[in-house]
């Protein structure tokens, strides 16, 4: 699968288009749709399933230097007004803050980003690092490790600083519960 192919499967769900759309009329900063609801979208689209089978929500990185949570929830908020009446339930999160509160939620360091395809690149599994953004031209992919790892349906670890192998073990039994076609690589002990 190539990059354009990959955009055609993921832009099959309506949800991402839309999230996509509205991102590029609100310009946030370094705005990107990633991960799961892209990736789950192709595993839809290869195992002839609805396009939105399994996903919970959408999730939305930025990076803005405003870390306060005051700026951050007024990104939350409108993000869900533009889509509540959509029905899209919207993950949003400045990657310029995470570092503040990551270590106390998941008790593991979490040094500061400074764009958000680092957040990308912090993912739990490799072939979740996928991310898509509208620009004045088109789409513009970001997916360091191409996309092998989502065609094969394989979900693979991807260690650094902040993975956990108990929430790797998590999220690897959810998708195999509902992509039973996935193969699951185990974590390094």
């Amino acid at each position: 699968m190539n990059q354009a192919e990959f955009l055609a499967a993921a832009l099959r769900n309506p949800a991402n288009e839309i999230i996509v759309e509205e991102l590029h009329r609100l310009s946030l900063p370094d705005a990107w749709l990633v991960s799961g609801c892209l990736v789950q979208t192709v595993w839809n689209v290869l195992t002839k399933r609805a396009v939105d089978y399994g996903i919970n929500d959408y999730d939305v990185f930025y990076f803005d230097p405003d870390t306060s949570w005051e700026a951050e929830d007024k990104v939350i908020r409108t993000l869900a007004e533009r889509l509540a009446p959509r029905d899209i339930a919207v993950e949003a999160r400045n990657q310029a803050r995470v570092h503040l509160w990551y270590p106390d939620k998941h008790g593991l360091p979490y040094p500061p980003l400074h764009c958000s395809t680092e957040g990308i690149d912090r993912f739990l599994t490799k072939n979740t690092q996928v991310g898509i953004r509208r620009t004045r031209d088109g789409y513009e992919i970001y997916a360091p490790n191409g996309f092998d790892d989502v065609v094969g349906m394989i979900a693979r670890p991807n260690p650094g600083p902040n993975f956990s192998a108990a929430n790797y073990a998590a999220k690897a039994a959810r998708w195999k519960a509902l992509w039973p076609e996935i193969t699951v690589l185990p974590a390094a002990t």
